[in-house]
């Protein structure tokens, strides 16, 4: 039996920590020592996840070095705003386990993808890669069936973390392309967040599917200007979870936008909703990177006017509908 270290116990912290404390010892970190305190005392998190029960293999804890210690492998499950900083808390720390994340978006205020984050804050001296692909945390933490891609430059870490994860209910695809793994995950958040205004609209499925499919395309091109693979979008991390994201009943993007459909301010949403939505800052981030890459984007660019510019909903769909006409391959 192995131990793990998963780090950040929002929903998908914790629902990846119960998977895989059914084949080893799994220390779940959280930054909140009292909510530590409290997982553990009650033996599931109640505020993220509901009742689904830890068993004896899983500990939650406060204190980073002890969940570190001995680790053969490192899952860490931050929000992007707070991966650099647990990436240099780990490092500090002296820890040089393998790791992975599971982080789905940009830096604010750099732009930056959490493999980039990686490169300045880890360099060549541990080995790293990111684990993403259509993926609800309830669906896994109730047994049922999920893939998901652990992609790494490193072959070896990809295998052997793959067989660590890969086991019960999670099937592990590996691939070496990091960059394009990354990207989907990040940019499906955004293209969610159009779905659900969409949807919040009553506009039906063909729009839908309109939007999904062209959000595809941007996915697409904005990964290929970084350098990642056109056959990546096509997978699990790429198509697959933009599919998820858009239309699944737990998608919190998705309900960012049916709720910015209904009136609600940004506010009010980021308030009631309780949980991490990283497209409402993904959006502005990716905006802005496109324009540098000289990236046309444009569900992108009214997703961002919505939610930084306050533009209404309907303005952004009607804008989108008065483009010019050109061949789909553009």
């Amino acid at each position: 039996m192995k131990k793990i270290a998963v780090l950040g116990a929002g929903a998908w912290g914790t629902a990846l920590a119960i998977q895989l404390s059914q084949r080893h010892q799994v220390a779940l970190w959280m930054h909140n020592a009292e909510r530590a305190a409290e997982m553990q005392a009650a033996g599931c998190n109640l505020q993220y996840l509901g009742e689904f029960p830890f068993n004896q293999n899983l500990t939650v804890g406060h204190d980073l070095a002890a969940s570190l210690h001995n680790v053969d492998l490192i899952v860490s499950v931050v929000p992007s705003a707070g991966f650099r900083q647990i990436l240099r808390d780990i490092k500090n720390i002296g820890s040089k386990a393998p790791l992975v994340w599971a982080s789905k978006g940009l830096e604010p205020a750099t732009a930056k993808l959490p493999y980039e984050v990686a490169q300045e804050e880890l360099g060549d001296g541990q080995r790293w890669g990111v684990l993403s692909g259509p993926s609800f945390a309830v669906e896994l933490a109730r047994g049922l069936p999920t893939a998901v891609t652990i992609a790494s430059g490193s072959e070896s870490l990809a295998a052997e973390a793959g067989v660590l994860v890969h086991g019960g209910n999670l099937r592990v695809y590996t691939s070496h392309d990091v960059i394009g793994v990354s990207v989907g995950g990040a940019i499906k958040n955004v293209m969610a967040i159009a779905a659900g205004i969409s949807d919040g609209m009553q506009f039906g499925s063909n729009a839908r599917a309109a939007l999904i499919t062209r959000g595809l395309a941007e996915m697409t091109r904005f990964g290929m200007a970084l350098g990642g693979n056109k056959e990546t979008f096509m997978g699990l991390t790429g198509a697959g979870d933009l599919i998820l994201t858009c239309t699944g009943e737990y998608s919190r993007n998705r309900e960012v936008g049916l709720r910015l459909a209904k009136g609600q301010t940004l506010d009010e949403i980021l308030q009631q909703l309780g949980h991490v939505a990283e497209g409402v800052h993904t959006a502005r981030e990716v905006h802005k990177r496109a324009a540098e890459l000289c990236v046309e984007m444009p569900i992108t660019c009214e997703v961002n006017q919505v939610l930084s510019h306050g533009q209404s909903p309907r303005v952004a769909v009607e804008n989108l509908l008065s483009r010019e006409q050109k061949p789909e391959s553009v």
